[in-house]
């Protein structure tokens, strides 16, 4: 077992497996692949800041410490930790995978799938929730919120135990004729057996959703409300957008376990379906922050802050013939009443 271990640390080894799997290793740093690595880098921090501000938001504002809400800041989580796992991941490729020990390869590729099981457990825990707050007519009290986290707790504790298999020993390091084409030191095994249970929870998600439409669309759906079935389209969506953007990756894997090596040349292209993999974690926050007014508004405030403070203090964006208008409030409008004693001024674009 401790000379197993031991090839953990020998450089040579990742450069064998990819001998073995590769067509060639030809891996040096041509200027397209150098424009490509800097688009998804760049990709990355967007992913990155918008998560984060997603997570400043939940965070910050006690309306969004619902149960629903929370679970949606997991995600977030999720994905800001999956852009920080690509931007290392790509910054770690090319001429430089060559160079890398097994351990340090286990830990380049694990981080993803990690990041990617939390985003799986994400999505399922929302299902649950969901169910029980409208198939069950439940919410999450404060008696349940301990449930929550705990729930939380473990989808984070099972993806990293998931993810952690193959540097704890299901790997192929000594059996190269088990190993992926795609990840050359993961046995295919591994691989198959974790597309599978994505596979599984996605749909036992769809089948959570298809159960919540069919409550919804029964004599209990004024049990609903609005703001209810808007969320539960934000999440669908957000579901929809996950296995959008991931069925290619997994179908690419799963191709990669049926494929006897070098014997399907698409498997050398499988970067590219991970790379529109990626656009999951940029779209999701886009798609809270466009469905949620509050969410939205609550998200922007940092970036107002920072546009305040890089103008400086006392400093204002004016036009000329600027000057100040009263804004009726949205109340006052839907009421047709007259304007409050205290009225809300605009200037220019913004709300003063």
């Amino acid at each position: 077992m401790g000379a197993f271990y031991s090839e953990y640390l020998n450089s040579n080894k990742v450069k064998e497996h990819y001998n073995y799997t590769k067509e060639t290793l030809d891996m040096q740093e041509t200027p397209s692949r150098q424009v490509a690595s800097a688009f998804i880098i760049i990709l990355c921090c967007a992913i990155v800041v918008e998560n984060l501000l997603v997570l400043i938001a939940v965070g910050r504002n006690s309306k969004f410490h619902s149960a629903m809400y929370l679970f949606l800041g997991n995600l977030a989580a999720s994905d800001l930790l999956a852009g920080m796992a690509f931007i290392a991941n790509t910054l770690l490729s090319g001429s430089v995978t060559l160079g890398l020990t097994p351990v340090q390869w286990f830990a380049r590729e694990g981080s993803a799938f990690i990041t990617l099981s939390a985003s799986v457990f994400s999505l399922l825990a929302i299902a649950i929730e969901r169910h029980v707050a409208i198939a069950k007519v439940k919410l999450y009290g404060s008696d349940k919120s301990c449930r929550m986290l705990l729930l939380i707790g473990a989808s984070w504790v099972i993806s990293l135990v998931l993810g952690g298999l193959p540097i704890l020993g299901w790997n192929c390091l000594g059996h190269l004729d088990t190993c992926s084409t795609v990840l050359p030191l993961y046995a295919k095994q591994y691989v198959l057996c974790v597309v599978t249970i994505f596979s599984v929870i996605l749909l036992a998600i769809v089948a959570l959703y298809i159960r919540i439409y069919c409550v919804v669309r029964s004599s209990h759906a004024d049990l609903a409300g609005p703001q209810t079935l808007a969320l539960l389209k934000t999440v669908t969506i957000v579901l929809g957008v996950f296995i959008v953007c991931w069925l290619p990756a997994f179908s690419i894997l799963l191709l990669d376990y049926a494929c006897p090596v070098r014997s399907c040349p698409i498997l050398y292209k499988a970067h590219y379906f991970f790379a529109f993999a990626t656009l999951n974690s940029l779209l999701n926050p886009v798609i809270y922050t466009w469905r949620s007014r509050d969410l939205r508004r609550e998200v922007l405030r940092p970036l107002q802050c920072w546009q305040r403070a890089a103008r400086g203090p006392g400093r204002r964006d004016r036009t000329p013939g600027h000057r100040l208008l009263p804004l009726r409030n949205s109340s006052s409008l839907e009421r047709g009443t007259n304007m409050p004693t205290s009225p809300t001024f605009l200037e220019g674009n913004t709300v003063v």
